[in-house]
């Protein structure tokens, strides 16, 4: 059966129906969260919500990834928001698309894998603290500072400026944002089994909203317009010639790069949640780019593949794009008829739940992973890479990180080539690699392991492989995960240090 027919097949729908829903619950909070993290308003992460799920839904290379606004991308959104206004956001966008479809059609995709999990872990923790100091702001019914520094800077006179004895508009909102954060962390440790698929974020708006209209507190609310269509600013005089600016250009690369690593990653990880079909990275690259452009044209935010919603998707058993794509219908129709009902959400409930989901990109854990298994210099580059985030900006962080990855090749500058010899038996596969495995050859790498039969054993030898580095230790480690998972008998002859415990992983 094709892709398309397995999209309107009976027993897939009724899958797909409900994971769609539970989808759209996980999205609609976070859209708009994630839009006021940006410094814009909340409708315009409504727009690039029903972009990503209805375009780049029906477009995908990922089959169950659902895309959206990121917090990934809130940061550097915000910056160029404050410095050259919203409407230098649209040209920067559809450059940016631009830029991921021609990286797409260039067989690009690959690659975007090969960049080091520590710089991206790294990445994701500054942007976290970025949320969680930009938005603690929020949660007092302010407005978030221009820099991350700043914000931090300015948290202590927040704090010290609250009045026990005096309860306003500024406690009260306070007191909303930590009673979202209360039922958010409550429920998902409490919830029953039975209800394991609804969202805490919708439970912490939903308690949020309740108790401020049924007290009437006068605490700030979310403005969105009547119509979801009056959002829609399509480009105006100037527009043409504000392409070929050089800052608007070296924007959009950057959000081209970050988009299209956050996206391709999450992809990564989405395929490791479950046995269907696997992502075309170029596909979905191309599909982003389109996205991205109807985004710039509409004058919303970017869109990113997002691993929260996208999880969200896999375990409430979605089967194939229909998913993705109800979803954003479901977040139109919301909007559409129902517009009254976001204008009673405080705008402290929003930024709780952007300060929970910045904590939660702060992972520690990954750190001690990298260091357990691969020693100093990872968490090297993952620190560099997260105090430069939050020190100076996202791409000087990215570009810093990246650098101090080519320090890990310096030992194998004469031999960076990796030979691979695939020899297939009718009773087995054998593959015999020779060279340096880095992030340099890891396209290389992949391709060949994925194109190994499934139906019969494979052993690989490393006897003669000088190196390997983290980015391709981490990707080997789950690729053996996903074939042990599907009944392949995998062996590892002569794996270096790196890879000595993924023998004993079952």
């Amino acid at each position: 059966m094709s892709t398309a027919a397995s999209m309107f097949a009976g027993k897939t729908m009724g899958r797909d129906l409900t994971a769609s829903i539970v989808v759209f619950l996980v999205a609609m909070p976070l859209c708009m969260g994630i839009a006021v993290a940006s410094g814009v308003p909340p409708e315009k992460g409504l727009i690039t919500g029903i972009i990503g799920g209805i375009v780049v839904g029906l477009l995908a290379g990922s089959p169950l990834q659902v895309s959206g606004p990121a917090a990934g991308l809130a940061v550097i959104v915000f910056e160029i928001v404050q410095e050259q206004g919203l409407s230098a956001l649209g040209p920067i966008l559809v450059l940016a698309g631009l830029f991921q479809i021609a990286a797409g059609l260039f067989k690009l995709g690959g690659w975007f894998r090969a960049i080091s999990p520590a710089v991206v872990h790294g990445m994701l923790a500054g942007i976290g603290a970025l949320i969680v100091i930009g938005q603690f702001h929020v949660l007092f019914d302010a407005k978030p500072l221009s820099s991350g520094l700043e914000n931090l800077a300015a948290m202590p006179g927040r704090v010290l400026g609250l009045s026990p004895s005096n309860i306003e508009a500024t406690e009260l909102a306070l007191l909303i944002g930590l009673l979202t954060i209360g039922a958010m962390v409550g429920w998902e440790k409490l919830r029953p089994r039975s209800m394991r698929l609804v969202p805490g974020a919708l439970v912490g708006v939903v308690v949020a909203t309740v108790v401020t209209v049924a007290l009437g507190l006068g605490v700030a609310k979310v403005d969105v317009p009547a119509s979801i269509f009056a959002a829609v600013d399509t480009p105006g005089e100037g527009f043409l010639a504000t392409l070929l600016s050089p800052s608007v250009i070296v924007t959009a690369i950057a959000i081209a790069f970050i988009a299209s690593a956050e996206t391709l990653l999450s992809a990564a990880a989405v395929d490791r949640m479950h046995d269907g079909v696997r992502t075309n990275y170029d596909k979905e690259l191309w599909a982003q780019g389109v996205g991205n452009m109807l985004c710039g044209v509409a004058g919303s935010l970017p869109m990113t593949g997002v691993i929260v919603r996208s999880s969200a998707n896999v375990q409430a058993g979605a089967v194939t794009r229909m998913s993705a794509i109800m979803h954003g219908v479901w977040i139109l129709g919301f909007v559409a008829l129902l517009p009254w009902l976001l204008r009673a959400i405080p705008m402290a409930s929003l930024g709780a739940i952007l300060v929970v989901t910045g904590w939660r990109l702060v992972s520690l854990s990954h750190v001690k992973h990298l260091f357990s298994h691969y020693g100093a210099m990872p968490v090297v580059i993952w620190l560099a890479t997260f105090v430069m985030v939050v020190a100076t900006d996202l791409l000087t962080g990215v570009l810093v990180g990246l650098g101090l990855s080519l320090v890990e090749l310096a030992p194998n500058l004469r031999r960076l080539r990796l030979r691979v010899n695939t020899d297939h038996q009718p009773e087995a596969s054998h593959m015999s690699l020779d060279g340096a495995a880095t992030f340099v050859t890891l396209p290389k790498l992949s391709k060949a392991l994925d194109a190994l039969p499934e139906d019969k054993p494979a052993k690989i030898d490393f006897a003669r492989v000088s190196a390997v580095d983290h980015t391709v230790a981490e990707m080997l480690s789950d690729w053996l995960q996903r074939k042990r998972r599907s009944g392949m008998s995998i062996e590892f002859a002569g794996a270096p240090g790196a890879l000595r415990h993924l023998n004993n992983t079952h």
